[in-house]
């Protein structure tokens, strides 16, 4: 196996939390080198993610930053802005998720970075692009999920606005930016040219939500409401059995005259209201609705068992800890168990995409904040004594244990 696709990148990580490190997990799976800058007090999910035996590395971190290594540096002293070029003379890559401004005072911004260094591909996440009245203001997750329409799909299935449990903006954005940095990636290795990458999580997210709700009102005049009513009906959830759950999709018409068959309603095949892609569309409550009442008949077992033997798209609901012993992710390899340096035993995951020359070698588990500090700094060329002064200074930290 190779050292991945990416082996040979070298990219350097000012990012946290989730967006930003999502990005660079998947960089760092598919083979590049991520050095994780933190200031010295260390990334926030390291200790907003959860408990940890150590009280620096959450199990949210963990899974966040594998692969990666730890530099502090405290941006705000000389010594360590220095080490910070020094190092992004060696990389091809630099992500931040810091708002324009702060950057910039910094002296990180796109244009400057440029400047100083030709083959550097710069990518800023932001919460709002550039240009626009939101351009400064702070964002998380939450606060997307919001603005973007997330929680008004919501309010039409629950009559109120909720968020997703999951930091889904979160990841979907930092999965455009991995995809982003790749596309340069690819652009400087035809053309020689590097370039400035922008990934605001505003537009993204609503560009997002709009793609697969906006739609009767896409035309002008608008043909109708907004919303893709098979998902935000209220009765588009998971359907009880008679003794748990399931989640069943049957979209077509092969599909949904195969569950009316299996539900024991084959005269639902003929009915004009049901007898098409487009008739159920327009009564999807009452195809909801009939569904929900059919599946109460058997377990859960049984029907996954005719549902797989009539190419029905059904599967079983999930608990957090049934899902992690699903035979499955068991089968692909989708978990591993590990003895972490400083956690003990504990539960990785694998990156789940494949590729036929491999993706890294070695699997190496999130560090301890600074935990590689002396050892990047010596392979930019300073020496112990320089090393001491720095740590001594507390420009940097020391995390070896």
């Amino acid at each position: 196996m190779s050292g991945g696709p990416l082996a040979g990148i070298r990219v350097v990580d000012l990012t946290s939390v989730v967006v930003g490190p999502t990005a660079t997990l998947f960089l760092a799976d598919y083979g590049a080198e991520v050095i994780k800058v933190e200031a010295p007090g260390g990334d926030l999910l390291r200790t907003l993610g959860g408990r940890s035996k150590s009280g620096q590395l959450s199990g949210k971190f963990t899974h966040f930053n594998r692969n990666k290594r730890s530099l502090v540096l405290d941006l705000k002293q000389g010594k360590a802005m220095e080490a910070l070029h020094k190092l992004l003379a060696t990389a091809d890559v630099f992500l931040a998720n810091i708002r324009p401004a702060a950057l910039e005072r910094l002296g990180l911004g796109a244009a400057a970075l440029r400047a100083k260094h030709k083959k550097l591909i710069v990518c800023n996440l932001m919460g709002f692009g550039r240009g626009g009245r939101y351009a400064e203001r702070p964002a998380y997750d939450s606060i997307i999920q919001g603005m973007s329409g997330v929680a008004a799909c919501n309010a039409r299935v629950f009559g109120e606005p909720k968020f997703v449990p999951l930091v889904m903006m979160d990841h979907a954005v930092g999965l455009i930016a991995t995809q982003c940095i790749l596309a340069a990636l690819y652009h400087r290795e035809k053309t020689g040219e590097a370039q400035a990458i922008e990934v605001p999580m505003f537009e993204n997210a609503a560009s997002f939500v709009m793609v697969e709700q906006l739609g009767d009102m896409s035309f002008v005049p608008p043909l109708g409401d907004w919303g893709d009513r098979r998902v935000l009906d209220p009765l588009a959830q998971p359907i009880a059995t008679k003794d748990g759950w399931i989640a069943v999709s049957a979209n077509t018409d092969g599909q949904a005259f195969a569950l009316f068959d299996a539900i024991g309603r084959p005269e639902l095949k003929t009915d004009p209201k049901f007898n098409s892609v487009k008739a159920r569309y327009a009564n999807v409550k009452e195809y909801f609705s009939i569904r929900r009442e059919g599946l109460k008949q058997k377990t859960t077992a049984e029907w996954l068992a005719i549902f797989e033997e009539t190419d029905v798209p059904a599967g079983q609901v999930h608990t957090m800890e049934s899902l992690i012993e699903d035979g499955h992710l068991a089968d692909v390899g989708m978990l591993r168990r590990i003895e972490h340096p400083s956690e003990g035993t504990k539960i990785e995951l694998n990156n789940p995409n494949k590729f036929s020359a491999g993706l890294r070698e070695k699997q190496t588990p999130a560090p301890l904040l600074g935990g590689e500090s002396v050892e990047i700094l010596g392979e930019l060329g300073y020496d112990k004594s320089e090393i001491d002064a720095m740590v001594a200074a507390k420009a940097t930290i020391d995390g070896r244990r």
